[in-house]
C-alpha cells in the first residue's frame, strides 16, 4: 500500500526553511516520494491554521518512514528546526 506524508507548517525563518525544502526534496525523491501538494491554496476547517501544507506519496509506509529517518532527510530537518512550527504524519492510503 502506498503512504502519504502530510505536513502542516508555519514558517518562521524563510531562509533556513528554504534550505530545508531544497534538501528535503532530494531526500524525498531518493525514497520514491512524489509531491501531490506543496503550498498552494488551502482552507483550514479545524485545528491550528498552518499556511503551508504539503502532501507527498511514497511507495509504502516503510519507504516513508525510511525517508524520515534517513541521513539525508535528518540533515535537511536540521534546517527546519527553529525555522518552522510543523506537524508531520505518515498515513497509509487505502486501496482503490
Amino acid at each position: 500500500m502506498t503512504a502519504l506524508w502530510i505536513a502542516h507548517v508555519t514558517v518562521t525563518d524563510e531562509a533556513r526553511y528554504g534550505e530545508y525544502a531544497k534538501r528535503a526534496t532530494a531526500a524525498i525523491a531518493a525514497h520514491g516520494g512524489v509531491f501531490l501538494a506543496r503550498g498552494g491554496a488551502y482552507e483550514t476547517l479545524e485545528g491550528p491554521d498552518r499556511p503551508r501544507n504539503v502532501v507527498a506519496r511514497f511507495p509504502s509506509v516503510e519507504a516513508a518512514r525510511d525517508c524520515y529517518y534517513s541521513a539525508g532527510y535528518q540533515e535537511a530537518l536540521s534546517f527546519a528546526k527553529g525555522a518552522a512550527i510543523r506537524e508531520l504524519s505518515i498515513v497509509e492510503e487505502i486501496a482503490p
